[in-house]
């Protein structure tokens, strides 16, 4: 019996998202040629509570590259989950290279979270919400991976995205100290979330 349910996965979601500009050197190896303009490519990292009524409920966090491709589409680089069913589906029918690690989050007016894996801290960060009305978009993506050439995956989702404030701290040495003493350039809140992950 698989540990995860068939795709595609409904899942519910309450994110928190952070887009950054990075000079082409300083990327992370992706599987397709990265989106650039004036030397640089966005960056995006999330945590991501995912909570019922959501086929899993777990919490995430990931860095993701914009690529070059005939509709928006990214591929993520990092991600680390605190469940085996998520990280076992996710490595076997996407090939997204998903690692366990604590992830500990708050709520409130100001949301935070951490990030560790038994070696040492990857990242923690602070979001406040800015004013700003929330509109709900419809909107959907794909995320491309490397498996016998490109993978690539569907998902569609309804937002909500409000206006933040985030501040980030990101171990120098970890997996995503390309990004240490930088500053977003656009944080977000994704309150209530839906997703469709997968064909």
């Amino acid at each position: 019996m698989s540990l995860y349910p068939p795709q595609p996965w409904h899942l519910t979601a309450d994110a928190r998202v952070s887009v950054w500009r990075v000079p082409v050197s300083d990327l992370p190896a992706v599987p397709a040629e990265p989106l650039v303009i004036a030397g640089h490519a966005s960056v995006f990292t999330a945590w991501i509570d995912y909570t019922p009524p959501g086929q899993l409920a777990y919490h995430e966090l990931l860095a993701a590259v914009s690529i070059k491709a005939r509709r928006v589409s990214c591929s993520i680089t990092e991600i680390w989950v605190d469940s085996e069913a998520s990280l076992a589906g996710g490595r076997e029918l996407w090939a997204i290279p998903k690692d366990l690690a604590t992830l500990d989050f708050t709520g409130g007016p100001t949301f935070t979270a951490t990030a560790a894996t038994s070696d040492d801290w990857i990242a923690t960060a602070a979001f406040k919400r800015r004013p700003g009305l929330p509109v709900r978009v419809p909107t959907s993506f794909e995320v491309v991976q490397s498996r016998d050439g490109l993978l690539r995956t569907p998902v569609g989702a309804k937002i909500r995205p409000r206006p933040a404030s985030a501040d980030w701290s990101f171990n120098p040495d970890g997996p995503l100290g390309y990004l240490a003493g930088r500053r977003p350039v656009a944080s977000l809140e994704l309150p209530s979330s839906t997703l469709r992950f997968g064909a």
